[in-house]
């Protein structure tokens, strides 16, 4: 995996999470509040093309949300599979608010450096997540992991 991918998913890292919960925590709540028609409604002529069942509407709507959900699991995955190999306490720190969602700025100033200190130490982080990691496009990690489990 190159550094940029890794980059990126630590940016994205803190978000994806909360997407992820969301959505898990929504999908038990799936189909309340939706109900079909009675009476007159019922027996009224459908749209052709489309089905008139909202729940299977529904669910065919959080299907396509899902299929992004999973991706986002896979990456955050890859970071957490490998968050071990961070060994320094400056660095395991900085990649904590990383994760976190917090800026450069931000944690310059929690830990008393400047953010281009901080900038460096991510760096040397990717640097590190992307060691012993092959070269491959990643769908191609993803499924070699997927089917490993």
């Amino acid at each position: 995996m190159r550094k940029e991918e890794i980059e990126q998913i630590l940016k994205d890292y803190h978000w994806m999470i909360n997407s992820i919960r969301i959505m898990r925590e929504s999908m038990e709540e799936a189909g309340e509040g939706i109900t079909s028609k009675y009476g007159i409604e019922a027996s009224m002529p459908k749209g052709k093309g489309t089905t008139s069942d909202p729940i299977y509407r529904e669910y065919l709507r959080r299907e396509k949300r899902w299929k992004k959900i999973e991706q986002y699991e896979k990456k955050v995955k890859i970071i957490q599979e490998r968050i071990h190999v961070i060994q320094d306490e400056r660095e395991f720190e900085v990649l904590h608010w990383l994760l976190e969602g917090k800026s450069y700025r931000w944690i310059g100033m929690h830990m008393g450096l400047s953010h281009s200190h901080i900038r460096r130490l991510k760096d040397s982080i990717v640097e590190q997540l992307t060691k012993n990691v092959p070269d491959v496009p990643n769908d191609t990690i993803l499924q070699n992991k997927k089917s490993a489990v």
